[in-house]
């Protein structure tokens, strides 16, 4: 994952998926279109040589894509296709995942204490540790 940083977006700073950049666009609820092509209108397409199997043919045919969302700046590459379409199909799969993940809000954790029995057992075996090395050691000769 990569996104640009919107208060540093002049200076192209990335984040690899950030919890800081997320906190900025998770208030933000990014719509997320029903149809295929709304989306693609939302972001920016460049093809390239993705290589890998195909032979000489692969090495002419631009079947890799990549989708840049414009208005969070997070950014999906998809290669895993021989053809184009199929990868632009899954790159818009994955898009769709990490906006939904952008719109979901983590729950508030809710502190809790450990119950009474457990701290009693924890400190009664701490005790029970204590003196079981109490009497491991030599005996102590007191010549006072």
């Amino acid at each position: 994952i990569a996104r640009l940083v919107p208060a540093e977006a002049d200076s192209k700073a990335r984040t690899s998926g950030s919890p800081l950049m997320a906190e900025h666009l998770e208030h933000s609820g990014v719509p997320i279109p029903k149809s295929n092509s709304e989306l693609l209108g939302q972001c920016r397409v460049d093809v390239f040589r993705s290589g890998g199997k195909g032979g000489q043919h692969q090495n002419v045919t631009e079947s890799g894509v990549r989708l840049t969302h414009l208005s969070t700046g997070t950014v999906v590459t998809s290669r895993r296709f021989r053809s184009q379409l199929a990868n632009k199909r899954n790159a818009l799969v994955t898009l769709r995942k990490r906006l939904a993940a952008l719109n979901e809000r983590e729950k508030e954790r809710i502190p809790t204490q450990p119950s009474r029995g457990v701290q009693e057992r924890r400190l009664s075996s701490r005790q029970r540790h204590s003196s079981k090395k109490t009497l491991r050691q030599k005996p102590k000769l007191d010549d006072d």
